[in-house]
């Protein structure tokens, strides 16, 4: 890719605020505006900024359960894998699934209000999948870190 300090500078900053304008980004790598501009644009070509996003707030918008949930599937070729994922896409709770080594076979972090709506989610969404045979519930007790920035160094 060819990242030069400037770049890292300016993928850094965006990570901390994608708010920024292009005037104070500039300002803040130590460019001109059109240069930085120019930049920028290059990055998003080449894939290295996807999108741009605001972070809210879960708690104040009375989403207080952040569950882990491991997913095992009866079995993993690759069409139940597909399938699996495809409904576990089109669930606006779920935050994040990996498709884990080891013991179970996914890994889902959803975001619900409380423990009937995740009753609900369970019971309603994730057991009527063909694939599912087994499926357990963390609760994560207090969230001690949290960050979106990558470590670029």
């Amino acid at each position: 890719m060819g990242l030069d300090s400037i770049d890292l500078k300016i993928l850094n900053e965006l990570q901390a605020d994608a708010s920024l304008s292009n005037v104070e980004l500039a300002r803040r790598v130590h460019l001109s505006p059109s240069p930085c501009l120019a930049r920028v644009r290059a990055l998003e070509e080449q894939g290295l900024i996807r999108q741009y996003v605001a972070l809210l707030d879960a708690e104040k918008l009375g989403l207080h359960l952040n569950v882990f949930i491991s997913i095992s599937l009866k079995q993993q070729s690759r069409k139940a894998l597909q399938a699996f994922e495809e409904r576990i896409c089109m669930r606006e709770e779920v935050m994040e699934c990996y498709l884990m080594t080891g013991e179970e076979d996914y890994l889902l972090r959803v975001a619900i209000a409380d423990m009937p709506a995740l009753e609900r989610f369970i019971l309603e969404q994730l057991s009527p999948i063909a694939q599912v045979e087994k499926i357990r519930s963390s609760f994560a007790l207090k969230q001690v870190r949290y960050k979106t920035a990558l470590p670029l160094g």
